[in-house]
C-alpha cells in the first residue's frame, strides 16, 4: 500500500473514460472524425472500429454499480459531440442528451460525482469538412455546443473540463497524422493549437455567465517531461537537448503559458511564425487566459530521446512530425516498459506536479485526470474480431455489471497504480496543490489508433460477450480508496 500521507482532506478518487472509446451505439449518433479514420485501411492497429466498443450506452447502469463497488468518489467521462449535436450545429438532440441525463442521475444516486469533459477528440465530421480545428469558425461552433451542454446538465454536474489533451488534437491529429483526422501538416497543427485554446477560453467565459457559484471549470492537458537519454554524450548531446527543449515547448509550455500567463513562448512563436500568420488576433490571448478552478494533468510516462544514428546534425523545420525536431529518436528502454512501449517512470509524475506550481505560481489546484498502464496479460482468446458483436444485447453476459470470476493476476497494473499514487502523495508533501486522482481507465476500451490491442482497464472487458471482470488492480484500487478514507 502506498504512503498516502500529505494528501489533502477531501482528496478525490476517481476513474476516467472517453465517449468514443466506450459508448458504442453508433447508429444513434452522428459521425465523427474517428469514425472516418476507422474506415481507412491501416490506420487502426487491429483493424477494429468503435461501433460497439463497450456498449456502455446500453450497459451504463451495470457500469455505475461497479463504480459504486469500487468506491469511487467521482467518474470522469466525456460527452459525445456527435451524439448530442449531430453535425456540430443547431439545437441539441433530445435523444442524444437523454443518455447523459440518465447516466448523471444514476451516478448521483450511487454517490459518485460526475466530472464532464466536453471534448475528447470526437469532432463531428461535418465540422472537419469545414476545416475543423484549423479554422477560426470552430471557436464559435465549440462555444455554442459547450454552453448548450452545460446549460442542459449543469443543474446536476458541478465539474466541467472543456478539452481533453488539446496537444493530441493538434499535433497527433493534424501534425503527425497518428490520430484523427489523420493529417500530416505543420501549418494545420499550429493553427489548431491556437484555435483549440481560443475555443476553450471563449467557452469558459460564456459558461461562467450562466454557471452557479459552485461550478468548477477547467481543462485537461497531457504533460510530458522530455529528457536526453543517459547514454547521450559528446556532439550528440547538444542536438538532443535542443530537441528536448522544442518538444517541451510544443507539448507543455505552449499550453501552460497561454492558459496561465496569457502569452505564447517566444521561441515557439519564432518557430511557428510561418504557420501562424494572420491567425493570432488582438485580444485572443486575453480570452484564452480565463481564470480556472482546476487544471487536469494527464500523465503516463517520461519521454527519453537519443540521437538518430544517421543524422548529420541538420535541423529542417519541415521534416518529421514536429517542426524543428529532427535527428533524434526515442531511446531504447533501460528499464520496465508497458505493452505500449512506454517506460514506467512514476517519479516523473511527482516532478510534473511540482513543476506546474514552481513555474506557474498562479496555477489553480491540480487534479491527475488520467494515469494508467496497459500490459500483455490477457488470455489468448481475448481479442475481438471487430470491436465485439452487434448481437450482444444489454441482457447478455452479466449485464448487471460484472463477473464473480477473477480476471487473473494483475501485478504490473497494481504496481504501476501504487507507485504513481505514491508519487502524487510525495508531490503533495513537497507542496504541490493536488486535489484528486483518476485512474485510466475504468474499462478496457477502444484505445484510439491501437484499437483493442491495448488494455488499460481496471475492469477486463470481453468484447465478444461484453462481460466485465474486475482485475486485481480493481480490487487493489478499492482497498487503496478504503484506506485513504479510513485515514481521513
Amino acid at each position: 500500500m502506498p504512503d498516502l500521507s500529505g494528501l489533502p482532506a477531501g482528496f478525490l478518487w476517481g476513474a476516467a473514460t472517453a465517449a468514443f472509446a466506450i459508448e458504442g451505439d453508433a447508429e444513434n449518433r452522428g459521425r465523427s472524425i474517428w469514425d472516418r479514420l476507422c474506415e481507412q485501411p491501416g490506420w487502426i492497429a487491429d483493424g477494429s472500429t468503435a461501433r460497439v466498443a463497450c456498449d456502455h450506452v446500453n450497459r451504463y447502469e451495470g457500469d455505475v454499480r461497479l463504480m459504486r463497488e469500487l468506491g469511487l468518489d467521482a467518474y470522469r467521462f466525456s460527452i459525445s459531440w456527435p451524439r448530442v449535436q449531430p453535425g456540430g450545429k443547431g439545437p441539441l438532440s433530445a435523444a442524444g442528451l437523454s443518455f447523459y441525463d440518465r447516466l448523471v442521475d444514476r451516478l448521483l444516486e450511487a454517490g459518485v460525482q460526475p466530472w464532464v469533459t466536453q471534448y475528447h477528440w470526437d469532432l463531428p465530421e461535418e465540422l472537419q469538412d469545414a476545416g475543423g480545428w484549423a479554422e477560426r469558425d470552430i471557436v464559435d461552433r465549440f462555444t455554442d455546443y459547450a454552453v448548450s451542454v452545460h446549460a442542459a446538465l449543469g443543474d446536476r454536474v458541478r465539474h466541467w473540463a472543456t478539452l481533453n489533451e488539446p496537444w493530441c488534437s493538434a499535433w497527433l491529429g493534424y501534425g503527425s497524422g497518428e490520430h484523427a483526422p489523420g493529417y500530416g501538416d505543420h501549418r494545420e497543427a499550429a493553427r489548431a493549437s491556437h484555435y483549440l485554446l481560443l475555443a476553450h477560453g471563449r467557452a469558459v467565459a460564456a459558461m461562467r455567465e450562466q454557471a452557479p457559484a459552485d461550478h468548477q471549470l477547467g481543462i485537461v492537458l497531457n504533460l510530458f517531461p522530455f529528457r536526453p537519454d543517459a547514454g547521450v554524450e559528446g556532439a550528440d548531446l547538444g542536438r538532443v537537448e535542443r530537441a528536448v527543449d522544442r518538444l517541451d515547448g510544443l507539448q507543455n509550455r505552449w499550453w501552460l503559458d497561454a492558459l496561465l500567463e496569457g502569452r505564447y513562448p517566444g521561441d515557439l512563436l519564432v518557430l511557428l511564425a510561418g504557420h501562424l500568420a494572420d491567425v493570432i488576433e488582438d485580444g485572443d490571448l486575453e480570452e484564452i487566459a480565463q481564470p480556472l478552478d482546476f487544471l487536469g494533468v494527464n500523465y503516463y510516462h517520461d519521454a527519453f530521446l537519443a540521437a538518430a544514428p544517421e543524422s548529420d546534425g541538420s535541423e529542417d523545420e519541415e521534416a518529421g512530425p514536429y517542426p524543428g525536431v529532427t535527428g533524434v529518436m526515442p531511446a531504447e528502454a533501460r528499464g520496465e516498459e508497458t505493452a505500449m512501449g512506454w517506460p514506467v517512470t512514476p517519479d516523473g509524475l511527482r516532478q510534473v506536479l511540482l513543476r506546474v506550481g514552481r513555474d506557474y505560481p498562479t496555477a489553480p489546484p491540480l487534479v491527475v485526470t488520467e494515469n494508467g498502464s496497459s500490459w500483455d496479460d490477457e488470455p489468448d482468446d481475448a481479442g475481438p474480431d471487430d470491436a465485439g458483436s452487434d448481437d450482444a444485447g444489454p441482457d447478455d453476459a452479466r449485464s448487471d455489471g460484472g463477473s464473480d470470476e477473477q480476471a487473473g493476476d494483475d501485478p504490473r497494473r497494481v504496481d504501476y497504480l501504487y507507485r504513481h499514487v505514491a508519487a502524487v502523495a510525495a508531490a503533495a508533501r513537497e507542496g504541490a496543490d493536488v486535489r484528486g486522482y483518476f485512474a485510466w481507465s475504468l474499462l478496457d476500451n477502444f484505445e484510439w489508433a491501437c484499437g483493442y490491442s491495448q488494455r488499460f482497464g481496471l475492469l477486463r472487458v470481453d468484447f465478444e460477450t461484453q462481460e466485465r471482470t474486475p482485475r486485481d488492480s480493481f480490487h487493489a484500487y478499492r482497498r487503496l480508496i478504503g484506506a485513504a478514507r479510513t485515514a481521513r
